[in-house]
């Protein structure tokens, strides 16, 4: 056996970037002069040779092997061969899981780096959502250059919280409302129109809707914006424009948003598949 040496070293071992562990491990240092105690942090971790060089390489020092590892094959054999050495371990995951199975009466799915995999996926939901944000209603035609789906329609066509809603599903969507009088923005001619999605709606629908919006502004229901011969213009205008661009259309009369949003998410998924 290798003569010990008079130094500490933790060994952090992690099938994944093994930040979990460092923090519980730093944690813990800090109370024994952390500046005394070397931490060795060796992520992917997958493998029985990997294992038994840590393990040798641990036995030439005063060391403990904190590790998270998910599997627990993986787990054994860090013990048995840690064991084999007489080296101290620490499993930080495996009694959480443990107990998460006998209370919670399920099994862990045993993938490493899922806590990094859920971050991703919260910061990429909260950047599409900034996004939304952004680039809601025509604020800036720039984002349709940039954005997975930009959606088209004439006032009151739900672009707003369908925006939202995709955003939350992780999409950078883009909104635009479409207005006779405003030219609308060349960056649309200038992406593919299976990216932009076409809102339409009877009019009938929509003269009831914004009606109804005229009444919670209080303002009269009378108004040009609510008027049969107003929304019959912008409809004409809103259908000739996505002839024009050769988009794919939904009519959003009688759907709920979750509806609509899945429709689009199904287009999505589609033309994805054919390219």
């Amino acid at each position: 056996m290798t003569d010990i040496i008079e130094e500490n070293v933790c060994y952090i071992v992690s099938d994944s970037i093994g930040e979990t562990a460092e923090l519980v491990v730093k944690a813990v240092a800090s109370q024994f002069n952390s500046d005394r105690i070397e931490l060795r942090r060796i992520p992917f971790v997958n493998d029985t040779e990997t294992i038994k060089e840590i393990v040798e390489e641990a036995e030439g020092f005063n060391s403990i092997i904190a590790y998270t590892l998910v599997t627990s094959e993986l787990r054994d054999i860090i013990e048995r061969e840690a064991k084999g050495k007489n080296i101290t371990t620490v499993d930080i995951m495996g009694p959480m899981m443990d107990t998460f199975r006998e209370v919670f009466k399920k099994n862990p799915r045993q993938e490493a780096g899922l806590v990094r995999k859920l971050d991703e996926s919260y910061f990429r939901r909260v950047d599409a959502i900034e996004f939304a944000v952004k680039y809601d209603d025509g604020k800036d035609p720039r984002g349709i250059l940039k954005a997975d789906v930009v959606l088209i329609g004439v006032s009151r066509t739900s672009k707003t919280p369908l925006s939202m809603y995709l955003a939350n599903k992780r999409l950078k969507v883009a909104n635009m409302p479409l207005v006779p009088e405003v030219e609308p923005p060349e960056e649309l001619f200038k992406i593919p129109k299976r990216r932009i999605i076409g809102l339409t709606i009877s009019p009938d629908k929509l003269n009831e809707i914004r009606k109804e919006r005229l009444k919670t502004l209080g303002l009269k229901a009378k108004a040009n914006y609510a008027s049969m011969e107003r929304i019959l213009e912008e409809l004409e205008f809103s259908e000739n424009f996505m002839k024009k661009l050769g988009c794919p259309r939904i009519d959003v009369s009688n759907r709920a948003v979750e509806e609509t949003a899945q429709s689009i998410l199904k287009m999505i998924r589609e033309s994805e598949r054919d390219e």
